[in-house]
């Protein structure tokens, strides 16, 4: 299954097999923007997600050996989070699952974060 990740300020993508072993995980950061901007500015980290989506989740399949036909699934945080931002995520999750007929799976972000503890 593919994950990816866009609510805030990272572009994040991840890839993990059935028994939920992470085979890699991407996170490209916007740290350069906070620092000039003195915090998440919606409308700059949206362009910021949407430069670097394509380039996460490529490194992502790559780096997991895979390519979208191995998926069975795409997950996508879907909320909370900044609207902008989540919308870029959302739009690459369904290009995908759209062009591979998979299933997707909309992930709220706070349960992905409570459910983090299950898997260590």
């Amino acid at each position: 299954m593919l994950g990816i990740e866009t609510s805030c300020d990272d572009t994040a993508a991840a890839v993990v097999r059935g028994d939920g072993k992470i085979l890699s995980q991407v996170v490209s950061s916007q740290e350069d923007l906070l620092a000039r901007y003195g915090g998440v500015s919606p409308k700059m980290a949206e362009e910021a997600h949407a430069l670097a989506i394509d380039q996460v989740v490529q490194k992502a399949l790559d780096d997991a050996n895979v390519s979208e036909s191995d998926l069975c699934a795409v997950a996508v945080t879907v909320g909370p989070g900044l609207s902008l931002c989540l919308r870029v995520g959302v739009h690459k999750a369904r290009k995908i699952t759209k062009a591979f007929r998979l299933p997707i799976v909309g992930v709220h972000h706070m349960e992905a974060h409570a459910l983090v503890s299950r898997t260590a």
